[in-house]
């Protein structure tokens, strides 16, 4: 039970993941989206100070350079996704986002010419089939569902940098940093839209709580925890379950209907991104030479 430990664990931070786009989606119908991110990464932010404060003291520039960078991109990818998630369903939003693992080695292709097998070339044809089949489901939208999949684009060069960076410096000072940058980003955003105030409703602080801490800062730090004690490729497996699990909460907690062509969308999705994911654990262990 021990060995499974992890495992479980890691299971309970993708449900968590896929749960947060429900509170997150409830609190966008009345809140404004840069005002909500800046408020959920302050909330990231105090959470995981006291894990990287020790940390963030040893780390040396480079690394803090390392994690701002990481943090601009976190910050463009997250900015994206809510955007889209106000604007599409949950679901759609869910598998949307597990393409990064599709795009990855398809970046290290363009950036690192990483050459890239046949079977990732499949995955990707699945994966924009069903992105083709879901952008037809009630309650869908083509400019959300772009805009999720600029999230996973965003998500995929931060995956990259992190894989450079993270063996050689402390994960929760770059976590921290991470999200420091984030905050600073939305909060200078919602200042210059207008929408920097704190939220007022019991929902929107739920939703900025759940995402923050739960998703957020103590969810990256349990997956830190499980990625030291289990393989690449299990974890890697584990991963896939946020998106199924944002279809499930997406329709059991807010009543969505897939119907037939959405269902069939995301279960192509999802073998497109199944195919593609040892392809992109290969891809990212070249990047960083010495990586098992």
């Amino acid at each position: 039970m021990r060995d499974r430990l992890p495992l479980v664990a890691l299971v309970g931070v993708t449900a968590i993941w896929g749960y947060t786009f429900v509170p997150v989606q409830n609190a966008l119908a009345t809140f404004p989206v840069a005002g909500f991110l800046a408020v959920r990464f302050a909330v990231s932010s105090i959470a995981i100070a006291p894990f990287a404060f020790g940390a963030l003291r040893r780390t040396p520039r480079s690394g803090i350079v390392a994690g701002t960078l990481a943090g601009a991109m976190l910050a463009l990818a997250y900015g994206l996704q809510t955007a889209g998630l106000e604007l599409t369903t949950v679901s759609s939003t869910g598998f949307i986002t597990g393409l990064y693992v599709v795009v990855t080695p398809l970046l290290a292709l363009a950036f690192f010419r990483t050459p890239v097998p046949a079977v990732l070339w499949a995955g990707a044809v699945l994966s924009l089939a069903g992105l083709l089949m879901i952008s037809g489901i009630p309650g869908g939208s083509l400019l959300g569902n772009l805009l999720v999949l600029g999230n996973a684009v965003a998500q995929s060069v931060q995956i990259t940098s992190m894989e450079r960076f993270a063996p050689r410096y402390d994960a929760r000072a770059l976590t921290f940093v991470q999200m420091l940058v984030s905050f600073a980003a939305f909060v200078v955003l919602a200042a210059a839209l207008g929408e920097l105030e704190l939220p007022r409703t019991w929902d929107v602080w739920y939703a900025a709580i759940a995402s923050g801490v739960f998703a957020g800062a103590l969810g990256y730090l349990v997956a830190t925890w499980v990625q030291s004690r289990t393989t690449a490729a299990r974890a890697a497996l584990v991963f896939t379950l946020e998106a199924p699990f944002a279809a499930v909460f997406g329709v059991v907690l807010l009543s969505e209907r897939l119907g037939w062509l959405g269902w069939t969308g995301c279960a192509v999705m999802l073998a497109g991104i199944l195919l593609a994911e040892p392809v992109a654990a290969a891809a990212l262990r070249r990047l960083v030479p010495g990586k098992a």
